[in-house]
């Protein structure tokens, strides 16, 4: 014997009703089936109750002739013809019970809780004899002859001994199908209608189901069972296909509303199964819920779900007379019964002077009030301070069985949750190790949700969510690797990169859903946002998307100067922009101690040698404990471009222009030529290596004279000609003797220069051909023959691909 129960959405349509018929038809033993009222009528009803109240008969009476007309419609819909009169000779005496009891409370302007429970209790009874009429042969049972209750504080408590007792008697014999209502119960005293809660009518099955010791309860609803987070909120969520009766309980409690929280105890009391079905998706096979994981199930996750509680206020009793005083917990808990509040989350100081519960926003001033009058003596003498609440704010809580054995969970959820910038306001864990709840701003809930959906492998991939300043040559290139790549990290390193904002000078477009990298650029232009670096900033910000990563592709100061507010706000922070790392020592400092607080990144590799590995290789080898003694390096590949294409047939300063149109130069090559871009290298590489050191501590050896670099580009452009018959000069002399010009960076136990230097066919940096760059890294363990790092220094795609793998850094992968 099986105890079906279908859900408001099940009998609130025709379909749903012809699923219903389909399901309980394919039964071959006795079926119970238990039914909500249709879709949205019991709201309904609660609605028009209150607006009798008010006296507002015209008002009511358009509510209660919309009731009418639903389950009318659904008669017509559903019902063979030949039994469609007689049905709704059934249900008229019932609305007009209804529509008097309605008028009665409209004349006295009164809705007594006695009133609004049988009002309320017409849904369940309607929507019965309508499936009783659809499942053709059925029989019909009132609920209120078998589910009995008694007053119980401000509630009404279903007594089981009375219940279990009618509930055998009455199911003696049992028929193919019987059909009664969820939800309603009767006073076992008085007769008078009760219910047992909003989502009763779960309930209702599970107390027959336990009473026959049904082999099976199925709740047929509109979703295919517990998902591991709210589907609203992860994209990516998906089906748990078991859980321990614990487990469900756990995730019920916080919000996961698949089914009603007391409908578990009486399954799990007689270890009857519960499974969790989709009314308009048989095929799926639902949530199985039992003792114990049946056998070929993925057991192996510590966490089996995420759920939350999104209406969660705080109250904390804190004073120093409550250390050591016994009873203090006793008579915060006691007074809120009394006052018939409901407390879900209790967090205690060791130290037993700091008490916070979590209450539902619509208790907390009452609660409030509640414990200040009990407190009122001990708040006026000072040992206990003003009652404190906190709003806004909600209840996170993860689930899983296997929690318990599972070392360093906890750390793990909080120092993920902390490297995103959320802060834990409160927090709670049972000695049973099946649940870690929380409590955070509500404007965070949204981001820890996917930030614990993500890092503890609920979901099939790791997100990350980008967001891009800049697409000049080195951004446009970014976005085109990215995009070719997008498939492949997803498929070998479930790792799904989401490009959520892209920005130029003017201009910015956001999506947290992920921008179509097709057309951004089409986006950009249609839908994109006048901004600045600022409004970037806070823009991005105000998103507060987890796994968020800056990346700037400019050469801009003013991009370089929001770094700061983004780390702050727990925001890595990847940069081909060398501002930043090349800028005043205590900012420098400020921004890396930052990012090392946060417990996030601040990358910049491609500062230096575009995609070579020169600064990840210093911190490896300062990190397992050697020592950077000196640094010799061709850190400009336009430099290097330059003096490697001069010839007789190109003078320097068509060179120099060479290099530009090779995309090597910045934009303005008087960077390049003034040194400023090399000096800018080599104190981040010093920097790196541990010293600490200013641009201006540079000694700088240059080639061009400064009044080449005073005026406009155009001016540049017009007087760099003036040096092409110098350099002529000495490219002839150096040619002769088999030398070749370099423009070295060079760094000695902290000691910085910069400047040209002749070197042979024997030195290192002779044959470097091109754009290419090179170091020679001089340590305590490799001081005879320094580490070299050699390979292409400038270019868009190799700058990009450098950037492309410090994002891959910040997302762990190797």
């Amino acid at each position: 014997m099986k105890v079906m129960k279908f859900g408001g959405t099940s009998v609130g349509s025709a379909s749903g009703l012809e699923n219903i018929k389909r399901v309980t038809s394919q039964e071959k033993g006795s079926v119970i089936v238990v039914v909500s009222a249709l879709g949205g009528v019991t709201d309904q009803l609660y609605r028009t109750a209150q607006i009798a109240a008010l006296g507002d008969q015209e008002g009511y009476q358009k509510e209660l002739e919309s009731i009418k007309a639903r389950h009318y419609t659904a008669i017509t819909d559903s019902i063979a013809p030949s039994m469609q009169e007689t049905t709704r000779a059934e249900i008229n005496p019932m609305m007009d019970e209804l529509a008097n009891i309605l008028q009665g409370v409209s004349l006295i302007q009164d809705l007594s809780p006695k009133t609004s429970a049988s009002i309320v209790s017409y849904g369940e009874r309607l929507s019965a004899v309508i499936v009783n009429r659809v499942l053709e042969g059925s029989k019909f049972l009132d609920a209120r002859e078998v589910i009995k209750t008694k007053p119980y504080y401000n509630r009404h408590a279903v007594d089981f001994d009375l219940t279990n007792a009618l509930i055998e008697s009455t199911f003696n014999q049992l028929d193919k199908i019987t059909v009664l209502g969820g939800f309603i119960a009767a006073d076992k005293y008085t007769g008078e209608t009760t219910n047992l809660g909003r989502g009763g009518s779960d309930y209702t099955a599970a107390i027959i189901a336990a009473a026959l010791g049904a082999e099976v309860l199925e709740i047929y609803t509109d979703v295919d069972g517990f998902m591991t987070a709210d589907p609203k909120i992860i994209d990516n969520a998906y089906l748990i296909e078991s859980l321990t009766f614990v487990e469900a309980m756990e995730l019920c409690n916080f919000g996961a509303k698949v089914i009603y929280p007391p409908t578990i105890f009486p399954a799990y009391n007689k270890n009857i199964p519960i499974i969790i079905k989709n009314t308009f998706n048989p095929d799926s096979p639902g949530t199985f819920i039992s003792r114990e994981h049946p056998e070929g199930t993925d057991t192996n996750k510590a966490i089996k779900g995420v759920s939350s509680i999104n209406d969660t206020s705080l109250i904390t009793i804190r004073g120093l007379g409550m250390v050591g005083v016994i009873g203090v917990n006793y008579r915060i808990f006691k007074a809120l019964a009394k006052a018939g509040i409901s407390v879900f989350l209790v967090s205690q100081a060791s130290s037993e002077n700091t008490t916070s519960i979590g209450v539902r926003t619509a208790d907390v001033d009452y609660a409030a009030q509640t414990l200040t009058q009990e407190f009122a003596q001990e708040i006026k003498t000072g040992e206990i301070d003003e009652v404190m609440v906190e709003k806004e704010l909600a209840t996170v809580a993860i689930v899983g069985e296997n929690m318990k054995r599972t070392p360093g969970l906890s750390g793990k959820l909080f120092g993920t949750l902390g490297r995103n910038g959320i802060n834990v306001i409160a927090t709670a864990q049972g000695a049973s190790e099946t649940n870690i709840s929380f409590v955070v701003d509500l404007a965070n809930l949204r981001k820890a949700i996917n930030v614990i959906h993500d890092s503890f492998f609920l979901s099939e991939y790791q997100v990350l969510n980008l967001f891009m300043v800049g697409i000049g040559t080195v951004g446009r290139s970014l976005i085109d690797q990215i995009r070719e790549q997008q498939q492949v990290l997803l498929e070998q390193n479930s790792l799904k990169i989401n490009i959520v904002g892209i920005s130029n000078s003017k201009r910015s477009v956001f999506n947290r859903e992920g921008i179509d990298l097709s057309r951004y650029k089409e986006l950009l232009q249609e839908e994109g946002i006048d901004t600045n670096p600022a409004k970037v900033r806070d823009e991005i910000i105000k998103m507060n998307i987890f796994n968020s990563v800056f990346v700037d592709c400019t050469a801009s100061s003013d991009v370089a100067v929001i770094y700061e507010g983004l780390l702050d706000h727990s925001i890595s922070v990847v940069t081909a922009n060398k501002i930043a790392a090349s800028s005043d020592y205590l900012h420098y400092e400020k921004l890396k101690n930052t990012a090392r607080k946060r417990g996030i990144k601040f990358l910049f590799e491609t500062n230096v040698g575009a995609g070579l590995p020169i600064i990840n290789t210093i911190n490896d080898l300062r990190n397992s404990g050697d020592r950077i003694l000196e640094l010799q390096a061709v850190l400009s590949g336009t430099l290097n471009y330059i003096f490697n294409v001069l010839s007789e047939d190109i003078p320097f300063s068509k060179a120099v222009k060479m290099a530009g149109e090779a995309g090597y130069a910045e934009p303005d090559p008087r960077i390049d030529l003034s040194g400023t871009d090399v000096i800018r290298k080599l104190v981040i590489l010093t920097r790196e290596s541990g010293y600490k050191i200013e641009q201006s501590d540079v000694a700088k050896n240059l080639f061009v004279p400064e009044e080449i670099f005073q005026g406009s580009v155009d001016d540049f452009w017009n007087n760099v000609t003036k040096l092409d018959a110098e350099f002529e000069a000495k490219r002839k002399v150096l040619a002769a003797s088999g030398k070749k010009l370099r423009f070295v960076a060079t760094m000695v136990e902290g000691r910085c220069e910069v400047g040209l230097q002749e070197v042979d066919s024997n030195h290192p940096f002779y044959n470097l051909e091109g754009s290419n760059n090179i170091i020679l890294i001089t340590t305590a363990r490799y001081r005879e023959y320094p580490l070299q790092i050699k390979g292409y220094g400038a270019g868009a795609g190799v700058t990009a691909a450098g950037v492309f793998a410090d994002i891959m850094s910040v997302a762990n992968i190797r």
